[in-house]
Parts: C-alpha cells; structure tokens; sequence
C-alpha cells in the first residue's frame, strides 16, 4: 500500500503511526511537509518538502486572511503533489491533518486515494472556547462572522475526506453532522512504558536545589502559558498556595509564547502580565520556591512529572494536552478543570480532582487538600494511570486501533 502523509510540521500526530506502517515492507509510506532542509528520509518515511509561493494579501477582506493563507498553502501542496504524481507517486492513502489547508486541492491531483483527516477541533461562534473567559472576551462584534469563515476550510475538507480520525469523543462532537458520523475516535497513545512512576526520581534545579518525592511539589505545565490553559488562574492561586504550603516547590513548565487565543497585548506577554499581577502579594523568600523552567526536553520532562506530589491542569473547551494524560500515566495526583476536555479522562474522586475553571480559591482547597493525604494521593494516581493503561496505551490500544482504521480507510471507509 502506497500512503501519503500531509502535516505542515510532520510528524506532528503522526510520530507512531507513520513509523508503524513504514515497517510494514508492503508499504511505501510518503510524508509532505513544509519543513525546509529536512533529511530524505525518518524512521522509514520518505520526507517531501513544499514551500509557499506567496505571502498573504494585505488589501484582502480581514475576514478571509485566514482562508487565504490556508488556500496559499494548498496550491503550494498541490503544485508538490502534482509533482510526485509525475515522478510515479500514485497513493493509495492520504491522512493529512487539514488544520492548515494542505490538503484541500490533493484529491484534484489523486482522485481515487482515500483520503483521511486528523479532526482536531471545528469552531463554534460560542459554547465552546470562544467566549468562555469573560475577562477576554471577543474584541468586536465581528468575531463570530470571522470564525464561521475560519471554518470554510473544514467544511471544503467534509466534502472530500473518506473519513476522519479524532483524538477524543468530544473533539469529535464538535464536528457537525453528517461528518461526524464518519469519524473514529481514537487517541495518538501515551508509551505508558516509559511514562511511569519512579520513586528514585531526582532533578537539580538552577544547579543547586536538588528535589526527590521526599520534597513537597506543585507542576503546572503548558506548551505556553498563556489563558487558555488557564496560567492567569493558577498564578491567582499561588499567594495562598505558598502562603498554606511554606516548604512547596512550584515548578511551571512552559513558554511565554502564544500557542492559543489572543496575543497579549503589544510588547508583553501573558507569563509577566500575571506574574506582575501577583508579585506584590508574595514574599521574595516565597518568590525562590516558584520555578518557571521553560520549555524541557522531553527527557527532563518525564522526570517532572515523576517529581510531581499534586500535578495541575487547566483547560478553556479545547483540545485535550497530551500532557495531561501523560501525567495521568506517571500517576500523578490531578487537580483539573471541570471543563469538557477532562470529562473524558479525569472523574472525580476516582481518577483526579475537578474544580470550576475560574474557582482559584477552590483549586487551593483541593490542592492543599491531596498535599495532605497521601494515601489519597497514591489511590488517585493508582486510578489514573490504571485508566491511562486502559484507554490510550500507544502499543495495546491505540496505535492498533489507528493500523485497523488506516486499513478500514483503504478498503473504502474509516
């Protein structure tokens, strides 16, 4: 089976699968990404780079700047395509994660490949992300006009694609019918192997303070810090918490870019906006047990979550962080928001602890809570990673349920 994969920064969500179907001799197995400079081939995958011939308009209607620049990067995947298609590159398969506009012209060039999409996220002018923080709410009443055309390319995808592939059941319901009908929902999988307790764990931080699970310790972790994930509320926590917990170590992983929602305002970031915002209320002694780390390699990023005594995370209604379910997987005790994401994974008092999004005073009651019961603490993450184990193991769970819809997919369905 020849398979195509289409991801602007491959792999992406397709680490394990592409790998997968690569060591299948009876695969040849192709990704197209707009990575520049990149080897021939990863791990079996032959690698294809486009690059965009154009930039986007600056006179075009502020409403369509999002399509336009999701429609210059399709031409620049189809100029590609129709390329590979010269050269003897005929798919049986294409998965391609739509989110960018890659995909939208390949079935022009290769009508008769079955074409798969990663189902991420479709947008709703409300009810979910968009309007669910009252303290940012949406800049002008030109918002919800914007977004309906922000999903012009999802809707283009729905009437190509086979079928769709999402990583939860309520990622997948915020699709719209019939569509939805045709996805299968099926997690990217957590190596619950290698993410697993370890109680000799130890990390030096700033070369000098060395923690172990003797040590009382707080995780917050984000891609970026930033609202949607919920860092204003945590920061609106934290005088209390380090005022409740004097020997609590507080260690945020995370940038201080923007990867959801609404930029800062110019010149600053979302990480010193509330920082600033609490400073004056913490005592500089206080200060020295909160440690912002950045981004972590990922081999320092498991022995944080090792380290964890109470793990926090917070989410706006959007995609789920593998974050979360890793932490789950290591077993941590988990303080989450009461949100629509966490329903799926995180049940009260049996796999986690939920609190109300915006309810910093009550984050602070349960995490002090779980700092106090450790036995409560070893049942919760005994739960979560007996569950992680259960529904989003890479090796026994998901990567077989993606092999049988890739299969599925070429047969004519998904």
């Amino acid at each position: 089976m020849r398979i195509l994969f289409v991801h602007q920064n491959f792999p992406g969500q397709f680490k394990h699968l592409a790998p997968a179907l690569s060591a299948d001799p009876a695969n040849e197995v192709v990704a197209l990404t707009m990575q520049q400079n990149v080897p021939s081939a990863w791990q079996g995958v032959r690698l294809v780079s486009y690059r965009p011939g154009r930039t986007s308009s600056r006179e075009i209607h502020p409403w369509l700047t999002d399509f336009e620049t999701k429609t210059i990067r399709g031409d620049a995947a189809f100029r590609a395509a129709l390329a590979m298609r010269e050269a003897g590159f005929l798919p049986d398969v294409i998965i391609a994660h739509p989110g960018w506009g890659e995909s939208l012209f390949l079935k022009e060039v290769w009508p008769a490949a079955k074409l798969g999409i990663y189902s991420e996220f479709h947008y709703q002018p409300k009810g979910l992300d968009v309007g669910f923080d009252p303290e940012f709410p949406a800049e002008d009443v030109d918002d919800a006009c914007r977004l309906r055309l922000k999903n012009i390319n999802n809707l283009l995808h729905f009437e190509v694609a086979d079928a769709g592939l999402s990583p939860t059941y309520w990622q997948a319901s915020t699709f719209p019918q019939p569509f939805q009908s045709k996805i299968s929902v099926v997690h990217e999988g957590i190596d619950t192997a290698a993410l697993k307790a370890n109680p000799d764990v130890a990390m030096t931080l700033n070369g000098s303070i060395a923690l172990t699970r003797a040590n009382e310790v707080i995780t917050f972790v984000n891609r970026n810090l930033e609202p949607y994930r919920g860092y204003h509320v945590f920061m609106r926590a934290l005088p209390e918490l380090l005022r409740r917990r004097p020997s609590a170590r507080v260690l945020l992983c995370g940038g201080d870019d923007v990867s959801y929602g609404a930029r800062p305002p110019a010149g600053k970031k979302w990480k010193d906006i509330f920082f600033d915002e609490v400073k004056d209320r913490i005592a500089p002694a206080d200060w020295r047990r909160v440690h912002f780390l950045g981004h972590l390699p990922y081999e320092h990023f498991i022995p944080l979550l090792q380290l964890s005594t109470v793990h926090v995370y917070l989410t706006y209604p959007f995609v789920l962080s593998w974050s979360l379910l890793e932490a789950m997987s290591v077993g941590c005790a988990i303080v989450a928001s009461d949100t629509q994401p966490l329903r799926e994974a995180i049940r009260h008092g049996d796999t986690g602890r939920l609190v109300g999004f915006f309810d910093h005073g009550m984050l602070v009651e349960e995490v002090c809570g779980l700092l106090d019961q450790p036995d409560e603490r070893v049942r919760l993450g005994a739960n979560a990673r007996a569950f992680a184990l259960e529904h989003y193991d890479l090796h026994t769970v998901c990567l077989p349920a993606q092999l049988a819809w890739v299969a599925r997919l070429a047969a004519g369905g998904g």
